[in-house]
């Protein structure tokens, strides 16, 4: 092991990095540690919307039946009193919020699934159909799929670090990651807001590919699908937000003027 995963076992009992926890290392570090700690958890209707969907592409349709149940709306607001039924948004009221709330927990903690409803799945399902019919599935999602990397990344100032992720669609040839947007226009803007870029060199250094493509998708009907190539300049950017990122972990864990929570501040011009 090297120095830096000696230290993230000791502080946070693992010692590889994934594509978040380096993504929060370029900004706050604050971020980087909360994350590492299992004490920064981002949940969202997109975020379990995104992960419905990628489950649809990828999973086994018995183990996706398996995981998933799906609620209807409908039936819950017919359970509801008449006082509740009138109200101008009856998905507001307490009555109907409680009903969900009983809903979610006998699926979670009896049924051991997740709850969806039947909006999303309509939508989820929707977006794969459109996706299948452009000929984009077959042609790029042909692949092995959710492929584990755990691997050393050396930086360019000789410091190894252990990565771990999970690659959407790994084929012969190229990475390929499933990415829903707002707009497929303005893709390539949320590649570098969301760090994506990080993401692709990553893998296309442990895999030894040259060719990243995202395939991305959006959540609006009628769900334009596209496939993205990630440029060389791109995956350069990504390797040296990397290196930069890796920079930061190493000042931070080795207690460094500037870099703990409580010292680092940001600093420019505009």
């Amino acid at each position: 092991m090297s120095k830096i995963e000696d230290q993230l076992s000791e502080v946070y009992d693992k010692p590889h990095l994934s594509y978040s926890s380096i993504k929060y290392a370029l900004g706050d570090i604050s971020l980087f540690d909360l994350y590492m700690k299992g004490k920064l958890r981002f949940q969202s209707p997109a975020l379990s919307f995104g992960t419905l969907y990628d489950d649809m592409l990828f999973m086994d349709i018995e183990d996706f039946h398996n995981k998933y149940s799906v609620v209807s709306e409908e039936n819950i607001i017919d359970s509801l009193s008449g006082k509740a039924r009138a109200a101008k948004n009856v998905k507001l009221t307490s009555e109907y919020k409680e009903a969900m709330r009983k809903a979610k927990d006998y699926v979670e903690n009896i049924e051991k699934k997740t709850l969806v409803s039947s909006d999303d799945m309509k939508t989820a399902k929707e977006m794969v159909e459109r996706l299948k019919a452009s000929g984009l599935y077959d042609t790029f999602l042909n692949g092995a799929y959710q492929v584990e990397i755990y691997q050393r990344i050396a930086t360019d100032t000789g410091v190894d670090v252990l990565v771990k992720g999970f690659i959407d669609c790994l084929n012969t040839d190229s990475v390929v990651d499933s990415k829903t947007t707002k707009s497929i226009n303005k893709f390539k803007y949320s590649v570098f807001d969301f760090g994506y870029d990080i993401q692709a060199y990553i893998y296309c250094k442990t895999t030894g590919m040259d060719d990243y493509y995202w395939l991305a998708q959006e959540k609006a009907y009628p769900y334009l699908p596209g496939i993205i190539k990630c440029s060389k300049n791109t995956l350069m950017a990504g390797e040296m937000k990397f290196n930069m990122a890796v920079d930061n972990i190493k000042s931070f864990l080795n207690g460094d003027k500037g870099h703990t929570p409580d010292t680092y501040f940001e600093e420019f011009e505009v």
